[in-house]
């Protein structure tokens, strides 16, 4: 029998040497009631109103570290969504989290984009359809290098720059649930293991991109990521 080979591992930088191993990108949907707003959703008025929060997947090799995104092929309609990403580093078992040992968990922090095929996600929704399509594709999940150590997130904001204009900006205090919140939502779903990351969710001011376009995603006083998007890749002959 033939053996296969897989390809290796994603990997991203750790700020002061060393690499991050992917395992799986969690992403948490409508975790800013601004951007909840502006496409189209209710926010809860208070904590006690959150219910549970929506959760999707990318692939593990949709990481880019190096800021170069190439236009995805079957979209007109890219958009950019900057967030905060946990980077996990021990293993929780299903529902074994409490709020006192879900931030054991976190190994560091990095800046990142939830980039969106907005029409494929916006068709799929149309006609209560699952929209994986539109989130979860090759090169979708740029990231900073992670910082380790504990974040605060007082005073701390969170931004993106297109071309240099500024497109998002928001508080990581408004964050309807905060990161060990939502560990433990996940560790009700899933088997959380080191390698994770956690991408937190956007605030208002979601829109598009296109090929030449420079961004700068950006938490104060931690971590910066700088990237252009790219022209589409040209198809592979098999």
């Amino acid at each position: 029998m033939p053996s296969i080979t897989a390809p290796a591992p994603a990997t991203v930088p750790v700020r002061g040497g060393g690499t991050f191993e992917v395992h799986r990108i969690y992403c948490v949907g409508r975790n800013f009631a601004d951007h909840a707003r502006e496409m189209g959703a209710s926010a809860p008025a208070s904590a006690a109103e959150r219910g549970r929060p929506v959760f999707f997947l990318k692939p593990a090799d949709a990481v880019v570290t190096d800021g170069d995104v190439p236009y995805p092929p079957g979209t007109h309609d890219l958009h950019h969504e900057v967030e905060l990403v946990v980077a996990l580093g021990h293993d929780a078992s299903p529902g074994e989290l409490t709020s006192t040992t879900a931030q054991s968990l976190v190994f560091g922090h990095a800046v990142g984009l939830d980039l969106t095929r907005r029409d494929l996600q916006a068709e799929a929704k149309s006609k209560g359809l699952p929209w994986d399509i539109g989130k979860a594709f090759d090169h979708s999940a740029p990231i900073s290098e992670i910082v380790p150590g504990v974040l605060d997130p007082a005073g701390r904001r969170i931004t993106l720059l297109v071309n240099g204009e500024r497109r998002q900006q928001a508080a990581l205090t408004d964050m309807i649930w905060p990161v060990a919140d939502v560990l433990i939502e996940l560790s009700k779903l899933y088997t959380l293991r080191a390698g994770d990351l956690v991408f937190m969710g956007t605030p208002a001011g979601v829109g598009a991109l296109q090929a030449g376009d420079a961004f700068t995603a950006s938490i104060d006083g931690l971590v910066e990521l700088n990237g252009r998007i790219l022209p589409p890749l040209a198809p592979q002959t098999l």
